[in-house]
This record gives C-alpha cells, sequence and structure tokens, in this order.
C-alpha cells in the first residue's frame, strides 16, 4: 500500500491520542471531515492501523516488577518455535514476546506482581516446558514505548 505525506500526518496524530474525534484529526492535518474518514478507514482497510489501545499505569494493576526472559530452545524446529510461542502468548504475565535472532531465541516481556511472583513463573512456565533448554531474566528499570513516525523511512534507507 502506497502511503503519502498526508497518510503519515494522520498516522502520527493517531500515534499521539488515538481518541481524536474525526473532525479534530481533520482539522489537524487540514482536510475536510469526509476526506479524512475516507483516508483512517482506507488505512484500516490495508491493515497499517491495526488498532488502538489504552495506556494504563501497571502501578494501578498490581505490577510492581517487569522483566524480559530470555529464552533458549533446545531445538530450533519449526514445531517447538510454534509450540512455545503458542504457550508464552497464553500467559497472562506476557506483556509482549519477540522471536528473535542470537544468542536467545525468544525475548518475552512479562509484568508480575514481585520477585516471589517473577521466580514463580520463571519455574513453573518456562524451565518446566520441555522445548526450554535455558533462560535469562533480565529485571526493567523503566519502560517506554516508541512508535513508529512518519518520518521512519529516512532511518530504514
Amino acid at each position: 500500500m502506497e502511503l503519502d505525506r498526508i497518510d503519515f500526518v494522520i498516522i502520527e496524530h493517531l500515534q499521539n491520542d488515538a481518541r481524536l474525534s474525526n473532525k479534530e484529526l481533520a482539522a489537524a492535518v487540514g482536510l475536510a471531515p469526509s476526506s479524512c474518514l475516507a483516508r483512517v478507514q482506507h488505512l484500516r482497510a490495508g491493515g497499517v492501523i491495526k488498532g488502538a489501545h489504552a495506556e494504563v499505569d501497571p502501578d494501578a494493576l498490581g505490577v510492581g516488577l517487569q522483566a524480559l526472559i530470555a529464552v533458549q530452545l533446545r531445538q530450533h524446529s519449526r514445531a517447538q518455535v510454534k509450540a512455545f510461542w503458542k504457550h508464552v502468548m497464553g500467559l497472562p504475565e506476557v506483556l509482549s514476546a519477540f522471536h528473535v535472532a542470537g544468542t536467545h531465541d525468544f525475548q518475552v516481556h512479562v509484568a508480575v506482581r514481585d520477585a516471589h511472583h517473577l521466580r514463580d513463573l520463571a519455574l513453573d512456565a518456562f524451565t518446566t516446558r520441555p522445548e526450554v533448554a535455558h533462560i535469562q531474566t533480565s529485571l526493567i528499570f523503566e519502560c517506554a514505548t516508541g512508535k513508529m513516525m512518519p518520518n521512519y523511512r529516512k532511518a530504514v534507507r
């Protein structure tokens, strides 16, 4: 799907505030509301805009600790990757998971109540899995989520 300058401006505004009304978004990008709505619908239909989310304070939910769990599989076969992926995405503590290249096969971002909860999660949900050979846990002190900025093409060219 080809995106133009206006599409990138729409994306930037929606990444900053997905709750913008169509009227507010249209004014911000300099379009008529009907044209803006048509563009947003086209971006959604094309899979460029996949959804919107609410940013929630982890403390308010009882999350006292976040960590990255690096996982090395015993064998890097399609069946083991698929089985582990399905398992990890079913865990309520998992915020995101990444199948990666390098020493480890997965990086899993988890949110837990405390250190005891993290230990139990590591022992019960990771090391007991038959496909897991090794894990390494790193505590997260601070976390921020970036945005896919409209000028991302400059970074990848």
